[in-house]
């Protein structure tokens, strides 16, 4: 088992910046991706990015892209999340999951096994 929690959510206006950190604990080796997810009040939940945990393939949704930068610390089994000139259509709950088989597309949440309890990002405009 995997162990994830996030933190660095919080309440933010339009333009401004947050860092996410997310921590794994447990069986972290079987690791082959760790990716950000986000849910906004009455949608499903979506992908935003993406880092292998093994290689330097990184994934970014189209809405995030140019940003947001995913990055990682192995050593310190943690994963980041820096957010640059939020919006407000970026509202929404932050989850940081992990996929532990190699198998599947790693911006498909059905492919990750393990998941956070997430942490709230408001962006007001």
């Amino acid at each position: 088992q995997v162990q994830l929690v996030e933190s660095g959510g919080g309440l933010v206006q339009a333009g401004d910046s947050l860092r996410l950190s997310c921590t794994a604990s447990g069986r972290t080796s079987s690791t082959y991706y760790m990716g950000w997810f986000r849910q906004a009040p009455g949608k499903e939940r979506e992908f935003v990015a993406a880092t292998s945990w093994r290689f330097s393939s990184i994934y970014y949704a189209d809405s995030v892209r140019g940003r947001f930068t995913v990055s990682k610390d192995n050593a310190k089994n943690t994963v980041y999340l820096q957010m640059n000139s939020l919006k407000p259509e970026d509202t929404g709950v932050y989850y940081c999951a992990n996929k532990a088989v190699p198998s599947g597309w790693p911006t498909q949440a059905e492919y990750y096994n393990h998941w956070g309890r997430g942490t709230q990002v408001t962006v007001s405009s």
